[in-house]
């Protein structure tokens, strides 16, 4: 009998152990394929840019930091690429010193589609980096939250938490975000985490556009009270926002908020 039961609880062990291993073998070949695919969409929008930003100089004109804008068919280099490869492509968000660097997407009628779905649209643990469904991306819209799972392996808004500390606000505060046929850079001025349960926290990503001053102060307003330091930024009243979001670990259904203001 008691070799029997250890006969079992073996078995039991070695099957535990081999969905174990099968679970996590599937999580790291998910993570590779999408971090091959995603450089794969980042080294397109380089070299576009890269291409375009060199014949400005070529033809004699003033090249900066940012390549020339594009009016066929109204992108910038390298986004109708991406757009063509998936038309819920809205726009495109990175940040230097962190994994940040990725397409956004959007799709109003179904605000959560890419939740567990990848750029290609098949299922996926990480996600994709998508835009809530209300907001107006080329308007813009007075605020715009822009979602992504926080990975283990540093992926996806994984790089946001590093933010809660003021260092690295200090090292690099600004984040990129373009549309598809606009550049921009936003600069952060809050960093704060809360609950995302019905009923408590602040419902950050609910603001999209202000009926009045007020209410677009009132928002600023929490988003700095809330911070877990001072940026001495304070945007007013006309300014551009976007809300990063991502999992919180220390409070219960927790969320993780950057809240940047854009600058240019």
């Amino acid at each position: 009998m008691k070799k029997t039961l250890f006969t079992v609880t073996v078995l039991l062990l070695v099957a535990a152990f081999g969905i174990s291993a099968f679970m996590v073998g599937n999580y790291l070949l998910d993570g590779k394929k999408q971090a091959d695919r995603m450089d794969e969409l980042s080294q397109v929008v380089s070299e576009a840019q890269t291409e375009t930003t060199t014949e400005a100089t070529t033809e004699g004109t003033t090249a900066e930091t940012e390549p020339k804008e594009t009016t066929e068919p109204g992108m910038l280099p390298g986004y109708k690429d991406i757009y063509e490869q998936n038309n819920d492509t809205v726009g495109w968000i990175k940040m230097e010193g962190t994994k940040i660097n990725y397409p956004v997407l959007q799709t109003p009628d179904d605000p959560n589609y890419y939740l567990y779905r990848d750029f290609d649209k098949k299922e996926s643990k990480r996600g994709s980096i998508y835009a809530w469904g209300e907001a107006d991306i080329n308007k813009p819209s007075d605020n715009i939250t822009l979602f992504g799972h926080h990975m283990a392996d540093g992926s996806m808004f994984a790089g946001l938490n590093a933010y809660t500390s003021k260092d690295a606000w200090d090292k690099n505060n600004l984040i990129f975000f373009d549309t598809l046929n606009e550049y921009h850079t936003y600069k952060i001025f809050a960093v704060f985490k809360t609950s995302a349960n019905v009923g408590e926290g602040f419902s950050y990503h609910k603001f999209v556009d202000a009926a009045n001053e007020k209410e677009f102060n009132d928002f600023v307003s929490t988003c700095k009270k809330l911070s877990f330091y001072d940026t001495g930024i304070t945007p007013v009243y006309g300014d551009k926002l976007i809300c990063l979001s991502t999992c919180e670990y220390t409070l219960d259904n927790g969320r993780l908020v950057v809240a940047a203001v854009r600058i240019t």
